[in-house]
Parts: C-alpha cells; sequence; structure tokens
C-alpha cells in the first residue's frame, strides 16, 4: 500500500479550501494574513500548494482554515 506522501496529491481538502476562499471573495495573500491572526503561519505560496493539493495541511492549519473560512473541518472532506 503507498503511504500517503508517495500518492500525486498530498492532501484531501485543497479543492474545498480554493471553493470557500474564493466564495468569500479573499485572495491566498488575504487568507494567509488572517490564519497569522491566529498564529498559524502559512505563506501565499503554500496555500497554493495546498490549493493544488501538492502539500499537506496539518491538523492545526485545518482548524486555522475552518476558522478563517467560517466552515466546520469535517466539511473540507465533502
Amino acid at each position: 500500500m503507498a503511504r500517503i506522501i508517495d500518492q500525486k496529491e498530498k492532501n484531501m481538502v485543497g479543492k474545498k479550501v480554493k471553493q470557500l476562499r474564493k466564495e468569500k471573495h479573499m485572495s491566498q495573500q488575504q487568507l494567509s494574513a488572517k490564519l497569522e491572526t491566529l498564529a498559524i503561519y502559512i505563506c501565499r505560496g503554500s496555500i497554493s500548494r495546498i490549493e493544488d493539493q501538492k502539500r499537506t495541511v496539518t491538523d492545526i492549519e485545518l482548524f486555522g482554515l475552518s476558522q478563517v473560512l467560517s466552515t466546520p473541518m469535517e466539511d473540507f472532506f465533502k
């Protein structure tokens, strides 16, 4: 069985992050800045890689994304 880091897609939530961010008319830089107010440091480039599913997402980062995007964490997996 392949490990998750060996797969092409490195996360399951990236597409939903992008969808929610765009629905809220927020740039990647604005999302990064809002996360920073929660002491979660994800640069704009890393947000791009998350959305493209080329970067893993930690549980703390997912929690911050759910707070900033006002979406329950489980909704990122729908």
